[in-house]
Formats: structure tokens, sequence, C-alpha cells
């Protein structure tokens, strides 16, 4: 079983690791992956228009030119996405044969306005990759040109898009082009397989990205933070189509839940299930008391654990429901703060989705009688409702950690399960940015 919610976020204090990480002198993929789920899609789109400055008019070498940002509206799965990857592939092809670029030595923290030596290196560095203009090297001034070209850098890596020289985007930069090479490598040929038969209309959450889209003619219409499945208990891969929305919904917790969470916490805390309003029940529907049950065994899991609906429930307000052989599915959640963190692998299988909301509307606007206006209403209502969809919306949750969408940018995101093969294991939770 899959988890669906993890009460506590268990984030553990990160600070001391970034400045063991700061001092490294070599620095490898997988260093990244705490950091590799964040891409703050609104703050993208106010970026865009801000970071023009940094476009000189001039032209680039034609086997570097990623200088633009990211379009909101360019899918990550579309059918275009494997031709563009495949370009990318001869354009890093070229990179690495040029000898790569270089690598930017480590320093604490650079941003706007700062003079240091690494500025030198990280120009040369953002040169090759075509985020900056290669007229702009042999600078030590950390200087606007240098901060759209670190913000066009970061938002290309899923990284928080602040402009700032920090340890996870300098992890990033130092991860060698020939790896970034062989990831575009590697996801092509998932790519080839994802991108046929998408039809007009579908929703993709790409796992290592931790992002949800809303496609609607090759044109992402609506993008959503996410938050997915653990290392250790990962969201699957998953083609189905959904059905229907739950409004206000019960939260039955999985038996291994119950088993890996739910147990240890009855042991620490004895009135965790009060307290978060989860009642229990035996095979006949008759409800119990947790002094009833012993939380020092395994006799917890042969009950059934409801939670009740509310701002507090573990699904918050709406679930999206699909077929799927690993009982999993989308949900809300009380626990919106998660969506702001650079490491958004916390739950157990399910994915949270932020302004859930706004992708119901969309996923039910062919369906008769339920308007943004009566979604409100019932989600506002408490009442317990189920909305099904008159026509199904595909559903894909993908691993993609390398491709080239319809806007021609490259994009990285790393390999938080470890699933590319290419030597470098995504980083524990525990120690995650």
């Amino acid at each position: 079983m899959n988890r669906t919610h993890d009460r506590d976020d268990g984030r553990p204090h990160r600070r001391a690791f970034l400045g063991r990480l700061a001092g490294a002198a070599t620095l490898t993929a997988a260093g990244l992956a705490a950091r590799a789920a964040m891409a703050d899609d609104s703050a993208l789109d106010a970026l865009i228009g801000d970071t023009q400055r940094g476009d000189f008019g001039q032209s680039f070498d034609q086997a570097s030119r990623t200088i633009h940002m990211p379009k909101p509206s360019a899918p990550t799965l579309s059918p275009v996405t494997a031709q563009f990857t495949e370009q990318a592939i001869k354009t890093y092809d070229g990179i690495v044969d040029r000898g790569g670029w270089p690598q930017v030595p480590p320093v604490d923290e650079l941003r706007l306005g700062d003079r240091h030596p690494s500025v030198v290196d990280l120009r040369a560095r953002l040169a090759v990759s075509g985020d900056l203009d290669p007229s702009a090297v042999g600078n030590n001034i950390y200087d606007s040109y240098v901060e759209a070209a670190v913000r066009r850098f970061q938002a290309r890596h899923g990284l928080t898009v602040d402009g700032v020289l920090r340890a996870s985007t300098l992890i990033a930069m130092n991860v060698p082009a020939a790896t970034r090479r062989d990831q575009l490598k590697v996801n092509i040929e998932r790519l080839k397989t994802l991108t046929t038969n998408l039809g007009p209309r579908y929703v993709v959450c790409n796992i290592p990205a931790a992002r949800i889209e809303a496609i609607e003619n090759d044109v992402a219409v609506s993008r959503h933070t996410a938050v997915v499945g653990k290392p250790d208990r990962p969201s699957p891969d998953i083609n189905s189509k959904i059905v229907e929305i739950n409004f206000n919904p019960y939260w039955t917790v999985p038996a291994s839940i119950v088993r890996k969470d739910l147990i240890p916490k009855m042991q620490d805390q004895p009135d965790y299930l009060t307290s978060n309003h989860i009642r229990i029940f035996n095979m006949r529907h008759v409800e119990l008391q947790p002094s009833q049950i012993n939380w020092y065994s395994e006799d917890a899991t042969n009950y059934m654990f409801k939670q009740d609906p509310g701002d507090f429930n573990s699904l918050g307000h709406i679930r999206i429901n699909f077929p799927s052989p690993y009982g999993v599915y989308m949900h809300d959640t009380p626990l919106k703060n998660l969506f702001g963190d650079d490491f958004r692998f916390h739950s157990s299988g399910c994915v949270r989705v932020q302004n859930v909301r706004q992708l119901v509307y969309w996923l039910l606007d062919q369906t008769k009688g339920w308007t943004p206006e009566e979604i409100d209403r019932v989600i506002k209502s408490g009442e317990q409702k189920t909305a099904r969809l008159a026509k199904p919306v595909p559903l894909h949750w993908v691993y993609v950690t390398a491709w080239s969408a319809s806007d021609g940018v490259v994009q990285f995101r790393e390999d938080i399960y470890d699933r590319d093969g290419l030597g470098a294991p995504a980083i524990p939770p525990q120690t995650k940015l």
C-alpha cells in the first residue's frame, strides 16, 4: 500500500547541512535532489518580464542558446517534447565535445552587488550553458546580468528562482555537462513512449519535478506545485483517467500507514488519534476507543481508522479519484506550508496538489451542474458530495528528469528515486537541503 498522507512534515533542520555542502570542493548530481522539486511557477510568471534585461540582443552560439526563461504555457509532455529533447541532446553533445563547463569554486552565498573571484568562474559557467551572453564573461561583479542568468538557470533546474547563488544552485551548476547530457539520453526513451496519443485534454504529474499540469490543446492551462512520495515510499508511474471528485471526504487510513505511522505515534502520543479526529472501528463497524487497543502489537492493523471531514482532514476538502492498482489519488492538504518547501517528497505515494480547487474547476468544466460557484458552495458547506466527470480526463504520473519542451528550454530535475542509472543516487531524506 502507498501512504496517502503524512501528518507530520518531518523536515530536518537544514542550515548546518547547507553549510557543509557549500564548503565541498566537488559536488555531484545527487546533492541537488533536495532542491530539485522547487519551481514556484507563480513567481516564475512574474519574473519572465523582469529578466529580459539580461537579453543583450546579440547572437549566441547556436549550440548553447537557452537564454530565454521557460514559458508557463509550455507543457512538459506534448507531441513535440521528444523532438525538442533530441535537439537538446545534440546541443549537449556539442558542449561535452568542447570540454563541458568549468566548476564554480565553493562560496557561502553570492547575490546582486557582491564582488568575488568566484563570479568570474560563475560567468564562464553560465555562458557555456547559454544562460549568460558569452560577451559578459571575465568580470568579478555579481551584477544584474549575472543575477538574471542565475534566475534562468534556477528556473531550468527546478530551484527557487531568486537570483541568489547558494549551496543548492552551486551544486546544480557543478554537475558535469556529460552527466546532464546522459540524463537527456536516458529520458528521451521515456519521452518517446509518453508523448504518443496524448489527446487534446489531459493531466500530467511529473514526479521528480513535483509539479502537475493541466494541458489542453498542447498548452499548460494551469500548473500546480505538488508534494509527492518519499524516496522510500515512491509515487508510482500511472496511466489512468480521472473519473470523480470527492468533496469534504473522510480519510480511511491505509493499513501500511497504520503500521508505519499511527502505531508509533500512539506509543509516543496517546491522544494523537483524538486530537486529529481519527476514529477506530472494528469489522462490525462498531466504534472503539484508543484505550481498547494494544498499541505495542500489530493488533491495531485489524481495525479501520477514519478521519472526519474538516479543515484538519489529511485530504483537505478535495480528493481526485482515478482507477489504479496502487490505491493512490491526488488530494488537497491542510499542510499548505509544504508547497513552499524546497524538498517536496513527503508523502507515501499519493500526490498533494497546491491550488487544487483551480484544477477541479477545469476538470469539471464539462460536467453539468458543477460550476465554480457550486464547487465553492459545496466546499464551504462541508457536505460530503461526489462529482462524476461527464468525460473522464486522462492522467499520467511520469518520471522525467530531463527534457526540452515546446519553448526549447532545456530543463533538468534530480533523480530523486535513483531511476536514471547514472550512478548518482538521490541523497536520503535525513540529509535533504
